[in-house]
């Protein structure tokens, strides 16, 4: 029911590739206070860099512990929404969103949100805050969500839910995905 998109943990992680990432901190936020104090963790970083990969492990920690888990990425969270407001029931969908104790949401920032998905996503920020811990990946900074959310003021008020009570891990390093892509395309050393 987490709808998790696989199952990797955290002993999984190879946190020698990501050298720049504090690995007790992120060991320290497995332990799971941060769900028994109903706050938030983010997970910044460029592309390839692990989020989803630490996101999901968070998951299958706090599933193991018992919690309730719901893992989507930012966009289906926004269509899910659009579509229930549509035929009635958008109130009936963000208790969706609000019944889990941990709710996952992935790859925030990617593509740019209208004023009503980010009347939409204020709402349900707004109706966790306190209640429920939040998971996030995103590849943008904090500094640059008022373009992504298309209000400052509206993103500020986000923020100002979500980093109250939050954990925030940047992770600075390459891609996972390219690194033998990336040494394919090596030029031959001159001999």
């Amino acid at each position: 029911m987490s709808r998790l998109p696989h199952h990797k943990t955290l002993d999984d992680y190879d946190f020698t590739f990501q050298p720049s990432l504090d690995v007790r901190k992120v060991k320290d936020i497995a332990a799971l206070s941060f769900v028994e104090a109903k706050a938030n963790v983010a997970l910044l970083g460029p592309p390839g860099v692990g989020k989803t990969h630490l996101a999901c492990s968070l998951g299958i920690a706090a599933c193991q512990a018992g919690y309730g888990v719901y893992f989507t990425t930012l966009d289906e969270l926004i269509r899910k929404l659009h579509a229930a407001d549509a035929t009635g029931r958008l109130t009936r969908q963000i208790r969706t969103y609000l019944r889990p104790t941990v709710l996952i949401i992935d790859e925030v920032g990617y593509l740019p949100l209208d004023q009503k998905d980010a009347n939409l996503l204020f709402q349900l920020v707004s109706r966790r805050y306190e209640t429920g811990s939040i998971i996030l990946s995103s590849n943008k900074a904090f500094s640059e969500w008022g373009p992504i959310i298309g209000d400052e003021v509206l993103a500020t008020a986000i923020l100002d839910r979500l980093l109250h009570h939050c954990d925030v891990i940047s992770i600075n390093g390459p891609s996972w995905r390219m690194k033998d892509r990336l040494a394919d395309t090596e030029p031959p050393m001159a001999d």
